[in-house]
This record gives structure tokens, C-alpha cells and sequence, in this order.
């Protein structure tokens, strides 16, 4: 999920914000024009601290997210912010030198103290709810930079860098096709200077992490040298001729090092407890420690099977799953399947009025680009730049590849069965995440908008989704069908398992035979599934609770909203005014709710 790195891989990798802690320039004459902008941001940091903050957070909040993605490029593409201070950021990449670090460090610090100086007591609800988002992420960012460090580590963090850089200009119609390559060759220029920076940063690395960069890494020079190179204007062959070939020599020579120098420095992908404590505070910020939200999880874990159990009586649950697992689509219309399956949830959405639908006609069911995949092995959204939502959403369905062997094609035709994959699709799409984001892209003002679009909650945004899954069946979808309910309480004990998973593999030393009876015996996944979720699961942290803590914290939240509404109480009306606030902390959202 990204990442507004598109529910980022940075929200899916780390549960950190969607977009990326470490940031960047490029190029001597850039480098200094962007330092001299960012040094701007740096400066009223430092005075901040020589003189009480008006209790206005709106030029704090200007100051966090466009100084921020100034120095985040990549990130500051997906979210439509094209230039700064006179620089193209749509030719940059993120800069992981030292000196681009130690930035980043000063520009978090500063806001460490400013926000400090800030009364709390004399905000509105509104900027309240900002002030938590921004103290959140600005902790997180702190701890990633001065603690986890996943720059040191982590080659993933520069694979994918380099995709979400060329794919978002490939995709995203924010200028004409000439002008966007441009921006694209300016960054494929910048490519083997990036691969330098990642070899001197990286100490060591956990071999799956290893592993999986170098097969995303193989993504990207797919990306380069088919997809790229076959749409580049004629006026512009030779210049892509001449960066592609650069890149590529880079992108190789790096894998090259991850396979023969790098893997010989091997590290625990485990935050460990303390770290991870920490994280979890700043990502979900449920007031709640990981053991409390690990017994919550167990608890209802046992409560679902039960709901299961009846639902499924006389036949026992297994049985019953495995012949709706049996109804599914070839490999070859998986794909078209999605497509259907999205028609048919946005009209029941639309007839039943269960939320008032976005007006953009935007979304695109595309497959999933290679350099995710291996995150997102399923599905994904990539949600439409906040401030030029026009140009387009992406749902993101993994193809099943034609070259695997037919036991593992089969489970996951049987997982992602005709129920299943609705449900995926209902997560998502409709009326899941791009409901949600379609939606919070109207929030205004902008500052506000992009704080919560970019830096957003992520137990609202993936608790919306999972908690839009049991509304669409709760509000009789395909006709009350028990197979679809049968398939939704799969898929709750699957972001049960997750919170479960994440707390017990990163600080209670969870084997992985331990992880595997627990998805497949315990929530009844595919081997397919449960491996792969095995390895999110180790790519990840922080970010695999958000479905269950997001799922009861909406649930909560409407009851608490239904209560004090009483007979005047409308679904509708519930979700619409809770989806204007866009992505705040669960436990703020029903003080904002009219």
C-alpha cells in the first residue's frame, strides 16, 4: 500500500509516510538552488525556537509538506508539485549523499522545535488533528533517520526510487509526452550517481531484502529498455539512447553488487522491541501499546472463526471454502475479471447510496509495474496526484506469470477465486481506497489537503478499506450472497493475522513455520498467500497492523457517531462527512464529525 508514494511503497514497505524521509537534488547548478530553498525552510526552523509560534498552524503546515517534497522529488511527482523555487523537480532524484541526509536531519530537527512551541490547548479541532500528523511524522522521520536508518540497509529504498521516478512521468499526462521524457532522460541521467550513493551508504542487508531488489531491480531495466524506450519521441531517440545506456550499465552494475559483494553482509530484517515500539506509536497512533492491540487481534481472531463456523453449519469451514475457491477465472482473464468485478461494486454503490461518489471518472485497471511486485504481489492503488487528481488513479492487479508451475497457479486462482478477487477489488477501488483519496482530494486548503493526503493516518486509510469490505456485505451485496460473507471473514482474519504477524515477527521472534500454521491453518489461506504474505511481512513493519487497528477504529467510530445522532443517524450522510476530513488519526476523527 504507498507511500502519497501511491499508497507508497514507503506506507506499504514501512508503515512510513507515503512520502519518502530521504530526499534529494541532483546536479551542481540544482544542488545549490535547491539548497538555497530549502535552507529558507531551515532558517525559520532555527528562529522558531528564538520566538513563540503564532498559534497559526497554516504556515507550519506550508512549510512541512512543500519544503518536504522540494526535497523529495520523486515523491513531490506523485503528488503534482512540479517546481520549486525555480526547479524542476519533475528531473530530480531524491539525494541519499551525505550531505542530502544530513538535510534532511536539520530540516526534521527544526520541526521538532517548532512544534514544540506550538499550545495545543489553543488549536482548533482541525489544526489539532493537523498538529498530531505533523508531530507524528516528524518523530517517524527522526527515528527512521537517526535509529532505523533504512538507507544503510535496505536496497529496496533505492530500486524502487529509481521506478516510482520514471514511471510516474510515463503515466501521469501532467505536461505533453515530449516534455515529460524530457523530465524523464533528465532523470535517467541521474541514475548512475543514485547507484553510487546507495553502494556507499549500504553496510549490510537481510537476504531478502537483497533478494528482492535485484528481482524489482530487473523490473526497472525492463522499464528502461522496453516500455520507455518504445514511446520515446523521434526528436528525442538519441537522447534517451545515451541516458538509457547509462542507467543501465549503473542498474546492472548493482545488481552485480548485490549478488557478488553486498550479500555477503548479511542483517536481521527485525526491528527488534524497542525500536519497533517506537514506530508503531508514531504510524498508528491508536494510544495503544503493540501487546494491547496483539491481544485484541488473538481475541478476535477466535470470534470470527466462531462467526465463520455458524455461517458455514452443517459443513465445516475448510470445506466450505475450498468449494467457493473452486469458482474463478483462468489466468488468462484475471485481469478483465478485475475490471468486471469494479463495474458491478460501483453501481451497487451508486443505487444503494452508501457514499456519495467522486465525479472524476479517473480510475485505470492496469497491471501492476514490475518494480512493485514485489510488495505488491496481488494488487495495489496508486491514488491520483493530490494536487492534479485529473490526471488519473491506478488499481494495480498483479498478472499471475505464465512461467510459474501449476500448483502455484492454481492457489492463487483459488485464493483470489470470484469472491475473493471482489473483494480485493472492493478494497481497493470501490468503494474502498480510491473512494477514500477521490474524496479527500477536495479538502481545502491545500496545505491541509496535502499534509493529509501525503503524511495521512494510515489506520484511516487502510481501515476504510477493509472496513468498506464488511459494508458492502452488511448492505446485502450479490444478493445477501453467504459466499462473499464467507469470503469476507477470510479476508478479516487476514488483517488479523497481519497485526499479529507484524508484532510476533518483529519483536517475539515468530518463526516462519509458526507464521505459516498461522495463515493456513488458523485463517485458512493459501500456501500461495501465506508465502508471500511471509515475505511482506519481513520487507515490512508497522504497516500490516493498520488494516485491523483502521477496521475497529471505523466500526468504533460510526458507532460512537450513530449514538449521538440517534434517530437522525444516516450512513451516508456518516461516511461523506468522514471521508471530507481525509486521512486524521482514528481517535481524533469523531470530535471533527458534524
Amino acid at each position: 500500500m504507498q507511500p502519497r508514494l501511491n499508497i507508497s511503497l514507503q506506507n506499504a514497505r514501512n508503515g512510513t509516510p507515503r512520502q519518502r524521509v530521504l530526499a534529494g537534488r541532483r546536479g551542481r547548478g540544482v544542488l545549490c538552488a535547491l539548497c538555497i530553498a530549502v535552507s529558507g525552510f531551515l532558517t525559520s526552523c532555527k528562529m522558531s525556537t528564538q520566538q513563540p509560534e503564532k498559534q497559526d498552524l497554516s504556515k507550519l503546515t506550508d512549510d512541512f509538506v512543500y519544503g518536504s517534497m522540494a526535497l523529495s522529488p520523486v515523491s513531490a511527482t506523485s503528488a503534482g508539485y512540479h517546481e520549486h523555487a525555480g526547479v524542476k523537480l519533475d528531473q530530480k532524484l531524491d539525494d541519499y549523499s551525505a550531505q542530502g541526509i544530513n538535510d534532511q536531519q536539520q530540516f526534521y530537527s527544526g520541526f521538532h522545535d517548532r512544534l514544540a512551541a506550538i499550545k495545543q490547548d489553543q488549536l482548533s479541532n482541525e489544526d489539532r488533528a493537523d498538529y498530531q500528523i505533523l508531530q507524528n511524522q516528524t518523530e517517524l522521520a527522526l527515528l527512521e533517520l537517526r535509529e532505523i536508518q533504512s538507507y544503510r540497509h535496505n536496497p529496496t529504498v533505492y530500486v524502487e526510487l529509481v521506478g516510482n521516478a520514471l514511471f510516474n512521468p510515463f503515466v501521469l499526462e501532467y505536461a505533453p509526452l515530449e516534455s515529460r521524457y524530457r523530465d524523464i532522460i533528465a532523470r535517467l541521467s541521474a541514475v548512475p550517481a543514485l547507484m553510487d550513493q546507495a553502494k556507499a551508504n549500504l553496510v549490510d542487508a537481510p537476504e531478502v531484502w537483497n533478494r528482492v531488489a535485484q528481482e524489482e531491480n530487473d523490473g526497472n531495466i525492463g522499464l528502461i529498455d522496453q516500455a520507455l524506450r518504445a514511446k520515446v519521441p523521434s526528436a528525442l531517440q538519441a537522447d534517451y539512447d545515451r541516458a538509457a545506456t547509462a542507467a543501465l550499465a549503473s542498474l546492472r552494475a548493482f545488481n552485480s553488487y548485490l549478488k557478488t559483494d553486498l550479500s555477503k553482509k548479511t542483517s536481521d530484517w527485525r526491528l527488534g522491541k524497542e525500536k519497533y515500539d517506537k514506530k508503531f506509536a508514531y504510524t498508528l497512533v491508536t494510544g495503544k501499546q503493540p501487546d494491547q492491540v496483539l491481544a485484541e487481534a488473538e481475541a478476535a481472531l477466535k470470534n470470527i472463526r466462531d462467526e465463520m463456523a455458524k455461517l458455514a453449519a452443517p459443513r465445516p469451514v475448510k470445506e466450505a471454502l475450498d468449494k467457493i475457491a473452486q469458482d474463478h477465472a483462468t489466468p488468462a482473464a484475471y485481469m478483465d475479471q478485475a475490471g468486471k468485478d469494479l463495474e458491478e461494486a460501483t453501481n451497487y454503490v451508486r443505487d444503494k447510496h452508501l457514499v456519495t461518489l467522486p465525479s472524476r471518472g479517473n480510475l485505470k485497471v492496469i497491471p501492476t509495474p514490475e518494480f512493485m511486485r514485489g510488495i505488491y504481489s496481488v494488487a495495489g492503488f496508486n491514488p491520483a496526484p493530490a494536487l492534479e487528481p485529473q490526471l488519473g488513479a491506478f488499481y494495480w492487479v498483479t498478472p499471475i506469470p505464465a512461467n510459474w508451475p501449476k500448483e502455484r497457479i492454481d492457489s492463487k486462482l483459488r485464493e483470489y477465486n470470484r469472491f475473493g478477487l471482489m473483494e480485493i477489488t472492493i478494497h481497493e477501488a470501490m468503494p474502498g481506497h480510491y473512494v477514500q483519496f477521490e474524496v479527500a482530494d477536495n479538502l481545502q486548503p491545500q496545505s491541509r489537503r496535502l499534509l493529509r493526503n501525503i503524511f495521512g493516518n494510515g489506520p484511516y486509510v487502510e481501515g476504510w478499506a477493509t472496513y468498506a469490505q464488511q459494508l458492502m456485505s452488511d448492505e446485502g451485496f450479490l444478493n445477501n450472497s453467504v459466499e462473499l460473507r464467507l469470503t469476507l471473514y477470510k479476508q478479516l482474519l487476514r488483517a488479523i493475522a497481519n497485526a499479529i504477524l507484524d508484532i510476533r515477527f518483529q519483536t517475539m521472534g515468530l518463526t516462519e513455520k509458526e507464521a505459516m500454521d498461522l495463515m493456513v491453518r488458523d485463517t485458512f489461506q493459501e500456501k500461495e498467500e501465506a508465502t508471500a504474505k511471509i515475505q511482506r511481512a519481513q520487507l515490512s513493519s508497522c504497516q500490516l497492523p493498520t488494516y485491523f487497528v483502521g477496521w475497529r477504529g471505523w466500526l468504533d467510530t460510526r458507532e460512537d457517531y450513530k449514538k449521538r445522532k440517534g434517530a437522525a443517524f444516516n450512513l451516508q450522510q456518516f461516511h461523506d462527512a468522514a471521508l471530507k476530513e481525509s486521512a486524521v488519526p482514528m481517535p481524533v476523527l469523531g470530535a471533527l464529525l458534524p
